[in-house]
């Protein structure tokens, strides 16, 4: 029998594709392995000692700028405000001097039809700015905006108003906790708690008190209670003209409208009050914007004044000093 001769393998486009991405992928692996053999020593590796010098989100053998002792490129940042500064900012005020941090409390509440839902916010933008400056050795936290404000089931307080965020009296009084413990991590020796708003105090104080019972007043950390005191800013004010009349009956009133106004007039809605014929309150018109100004300044320069003088006999006393006697109301913020 003949035999049939043998006929030359033919290959399908398909089959020759296949074969083409397999070679491909082959000779990508060997790449892959060929570079992480043979990658830079200062590439960390997986389980390798983190280098004692690396700071500021990096490696530091890879980039100086990741060193904790490389000085920082740039001038000295003119703010008080932490997260306005680069962590080589932070790093060189704490070396400068600079060991007081002021966290601050504010809120997120309806305040009537005016002023807008981060009164508190505002208020304290200004003020701790004012505080730190004049302190000369101190700094702000960012503000911490969120804050007891009512029960979320069913909703109670400020809560029962669109736009009100509140916060469970554990979770704020933990959010504290960690922010003073990450102040202390970093070398600050001082830290103040101050808050805007009338439901932030027993928190503050409480864990201010129960932070200097484990630390023993290293570092300081204060409540200072004075800072919320309306009522003493409205009789001051008193003297410098600024007088109410009739109540509009509104989470609002004079002092506090010009203490935000001077940190955004956006916030009290100036101009659309303006135009509407509605810049007033309690019987006090703030359609003055150079008057507003000059006020604004004047409670600014008070509030800071007095906040100072307990920020330090708090200090002195290593941890928070007895509730001030309550006063009359001015003001129920």
């Amino acid at each position: 029998m003949t035999s049939m001769p043998l006929l030359p393998i033919t290959r399908s486009p398909r089959t020759s594709l296949t074969a083409s991405i397999r070679t491909a992928l082959a000779s990508a692996a060997i790449m892959v392995t060929t570079a992480t053999l043979f990658a830079p020593a200062a590439q960390a590796q997986p389980g390798a000692p983190r280098d004692p010098r690396s700071m500021g989100g990096g490696n530091c053998p890879q980039n100086p700028y990741n060193c904790a002792d490389t000085p920082n490129p740039l001038p000295t940042a003119n703010t008080v405000w932490l997260e306005e500064m680069t962590w080589m900012d932070v790093r060189d005020a704490l070396k400068a001097g600079k060991t007081t941090v002021i966290i601050t409390t504010g809120g997120m509440e309806p305040n009537g039809p005016w002023l807008v839902t981060g009164k508190h916010n505002y208020v304290l933008h200004a003020n701790c700015e004012a505080i730190a400056r004049k302190l000369g050795n101190a700094l702000c936290a960012p503000i911490v905006k969120f804050v007891p404000e009512g029960n979320l089931e069913p909703p109670s307080g400020h809560m029962t108003s669109p736009g009100t965020m509140t916060l469970r009296e554990g979770t704020f009084r933990n959010l504290l906790t960690d922010l003073v413990h990450s102040l202390k991590v970093h070398g600050f020796k001082n830290i103040i708690l101050i808050g805007d708003s009338g439901g932030n105090q027993g928190g503050q104080r409480a864990v201010a008190d129960s932070l200097t019972k484990i630390w023993q007043g290293s570092p300081v950390v204060a409540h200072v209670q004075e800072y919320y005191d309306y009522a003493s800013v409205t009789e001051y004010m008193k003297t410098r003209g600024l007088v109410e009349g009739t109540a509009d009956n509104l989470h609002d009133d004079a002092i506090i409208t010009l203490n935000m106004f001077i940190d955004d007039p956006k916030s009290v809605r100036y101009d659309e009050r303006v135009k509407a014929g509605k810049a007033t309150i309690n019987g006090v018109s703030v359609a003055d914007r150079k008057k507003n100004t000059e006020l604004a300044r004047q409670i600014v320069e008070y509030r800071a004044k007095v906040t100072i003088e307990a920020i330090n006999k708090a200090i002195a006393n290593k941890g928070t000093l007895p509730a001030p006697p309550r006063r009359a109301p001015g003001g129920t913020f």
